[in-house]
């Protein structure tokens, strides 16, 4: 691989695929691809992610409480049962009707400052499913989930499982960007929360990954820490629940990335899945 012949982009892509692989203590097959300069500027950048603080100075917080400190602030959730009736036979005609419903949404305040409102992206008759908090800038300009710096991290996880993003289907609990990217209020998230059922209960997952506490609060209708959700398999709605961190907050904090990676390997355990040979 003549990695100079690259154009900028394509090798930012290689390097920030390079990364995820690494921070997964998968290394061997890269080091026989990439030229030792490329992985020297791969070290330097390392270094430097893990010299900046987590943390604001003087903070008692620890980095994994950064992840769940909105949760004591929701109010309790209550989540509706699944229907009792089969999946429809025509899953992507069921969702764009649902698309149809919600409209030009204004049921809560989101949509005051959105540009546009984020559906989902995916294959309808996916197996696994993702589920984020909201949409952020980028996704609120294309109007897709998970464009930005986080979704091409978590495009990286979905092909450490051995998958292609248009193989899974990605939602998040609201359709409007939060302003500032803030953690959705309990109105806003109860609010929107029941498009997002109905498409979990239309698409049938054989396997749902929450992003975040967020998503964990919302899925599983109830307020725990993320540690105490992590690591095993939730039963919501028919199918089965993994819970992991979010890709925002694996940029933030690197070094979560390998208990992100253990995560993942439940699901795919249940989907009887094994990583790609490399």
């Amino acid at each position: 691989m003549n990695v100079a012949e690259l154009d900028r982009g394509t090798r930012e892509a290689l390097l920030e695929r390079v990364r995820f692989y690494r921070d997964l203590g998968l290394t061997e097959f890269y080091r026989r691809a990439v030229n030792p300069a490329l992985l020297e500027k791969l070290d330097a950048a390392q270094r430097a992610e893990a010299a900046t603080p987590l943390l604001v100075p003087g903070s008692a917080l620890t980095p994994e409480s950064t992840e769940e400190i909105e949760i004591a602030r929701r109010k309790p959730i209550v989540v509706p049962p699944a229907p009792a009736s089969a999946p429809p036979a025509n899953r992507a005609g069921a969702l764009q009707i649902l698309r149809e419903e919600i409209g030009d949404c204004t049921r809560c305040p989101l949509h005051k400052g959105r540009n546009k409102l984020v559906f989902a992206d995916g294959d309808p008759n996916a197996r696994l499913m993702f589920v984020g908090e909201g949409p952020g800038a980028d996704e609120d300009a294309q109007g897709l989930p998970f464009v930005g710096r986080a979704g091409q991290l978590l495009n990286n996880m979905i092909a450490a499982m051995g998958l292609k993003r248009e193989e899974v289907y990605i939602a998040n609990v609201v359709k409007c960007r939060p302003p500032g990217n803030r953690t959705p209020e309990p109105e806003e998230a109860n609010t929107c929360s029941p498009f997002l059922f109905r498409q979990i209960d239309i698409v049938r997952p054989q396997v749902l990954v929450a992003l975040g506490a967020t998503a964990a609060t919302y899925l599983l209708g109830t307020k725990q820490p993320l540690a105490g959700l992590r690591g095993r398999v939730h039963a919501v709605r028919g199918t089965q629940l993994i819970v992991t961190y979010h890709p925002a907050y694996l940029l933030r904090d690197p070094r979560q990335k390998k208990e992100a990676w253990a995560d993942l390997q439940i699901a795919m355990k249940e989907l009887g899945l094994k990583p790609p040979a490399r």
